[in-house]
Formats: structure tokens, C-alpha cells, sequence
């Protein structure tokens, strides 16, 4: 629901209209913590809907635990997505990329400490998803109050206009991108109907994030 904000700050800083780039991105936070709102009953009852569509009850199980306990990581993925766009449209790049690597860096340690060390197991694992997810958030928001001043004017009821134009091209190239990622989650629902779901599933997921992190991440 942010996809707006990429082409429209690359149009306002082509054309110098550099001021804008805050207030779209100020209305890309906005319309994207309202679809984080809509969201996140999908993650409060994922058990049921899992079920409802023929899961293993173990699998649906455990994942809607996970998914409970990683509802505050979407609200920190939508305000980094929409600061990386702001960022990525003036080239500034190299600080949210340390950013990055210091998050990763606090998720491996806090994986360790919170599932190894204190035994916390999958809600461990999820608390150190969401702490790196909020770290980038916050770190990158903070970057751009305190030394984006080109791009970023102050909080500004501009961005509460036109809020369904930006709504509407966003859901445009939204389309393009899920149908780009359903293919697979897709695959991963018809794996849970498997005998031995969970190996399967857990199969599939290893898979995934090896093909996705790795060589996508590498090759693009």
C-alpha cells in the first residue's frame, strides 16, 4: 500500500520539488498504518483461518502463535518501508544501510540470548524479529527528522489530502507485487496438506529463505 511513494518522490525530486518528498511520505505512513490496522486481525486469529482452509492443526498452531507475537513487526514494516523509499528517491542510501546491518546484527544476539540462553523458544525468536524490525523503523525515522532537512519540513496536515489518488496508485502496483509473492505462500498453504505437514512445511519454509535471502538478494 506504499508502492505510490516511490514513484511519486522520484518525480518530486526530478523536478526539484524536493519538499514534497515529506509530506508523501508523511501520507504513505499514514494510509499504511491504517492497512496495518485492517491487517492485524489476520494475525490475531490465524489459527482459525488457517484451519478453515484445511491446515494441519499443528501447523496452524504454531504459526498463528508466531504470527500473534509479530503483530507490532508489521506496524515497524510499513514505516520503514515508506522512509526507504524517501530515502532510496534522494540517494541516501549508505546510512540506512548501517542501520540495517547493526539491526541484523542485534536480531543474531538476541536470538541467541532470548532462545538460547533464556529458553524462550518461538515467542523468543518473535520478540527479536520485532525489536530488529523496530530498530530499522525507528533508526531510519530518526535519520530523517535530524538530517534529511531538504526532504523533511516537519509533520504537516498536507499529508491527510488526496489521500485516495495515492490510495489508488498504490493499489495499482500493490496487484503487481502480490501476485509476484502469492505464488509462493500459495505453494507453502498447499504444502500444509501433506502427509508429515510439518516437516514438509518446515522443508518448504528453509527452502524459501535460503532462495529469497540469499540468492535473490545476491543476484538482484
Amino acid at each position: 500500500m506504499g508502492s505510490a511513494l516511490e514513484t511519486l518522490c522520484g518525480q518530486a525530486f526530478g523536478a526539484g520539488e524536493v519538499a514534497m518528498l515529506g509530506v508523501y511520505l508523511q501520507r504513505s505512513w499514514i494510509i499504511l498504518v491504517a492497512a496495518c490496522v485492517v491487517m492485524t486481525p489476520v494475525f490475531v486469529f490465524a489459527e482459525s483461518l488457517l484451519l478453515l482452509i484445511g491446515q494441519d492443526a499443528d501447523v496452524a498452531r504454531e504459526s498463528a502463535r508466531f504470527a500473534t507475537y509479530i503483530v507490532p513487526s508489521i506496524y515497524a514494516m510499513g514505516i520503514n518501508f515508506a522512509a526507504s523509499k524517501f530515502l532510496q528517491a534522494q540517494s541516501k542510501v549508505t546510512v540506512p544501510a548501517w542501520i540495517g546491518f547493526g539491526a541484523l546484527l542485534a536480531c543474531a544476539l538476541l536470538n541467541y540470548l532470548f532462545v538460547s540462553v533464556l529458553g524462550w523458544g518461538l515467542p523468543g525468536a518473535a520478540a527479536a524479529y520485532d525489536i530488529a524490525h523496530w530498530i530499522i523503523a525507528l533508526g531510519q525515522v530518526v535519520y530523517i527528522i535530524g538530517w534529511c532537512k531538504d526532504g523533511w519540513k516537519g509533520w504537516s496536515v498536507a499529508a491527510f489530502h488526496e489521500i485516495w489518488p495515492f490510495v489508488r496508485l498504490s493499489l495499482e502496483s500493490a496487484v503487481m507485487l502480490c501476485l509476484e509473492v502469492w505464488y509462493m505462500s500459495l505453494i507453502t498453504v498447499l504444502t500444509g496438506d501433506l502427509e508429515d505437514a510439518q516437516i514438509a512445511v518446515d522443508s518448504l519454509g528453509i527452502w524459501y529463505v535460503r532462495t529469497t535471502e540469499d540468492m535473490l538478494t545476491v543476484d538482484y
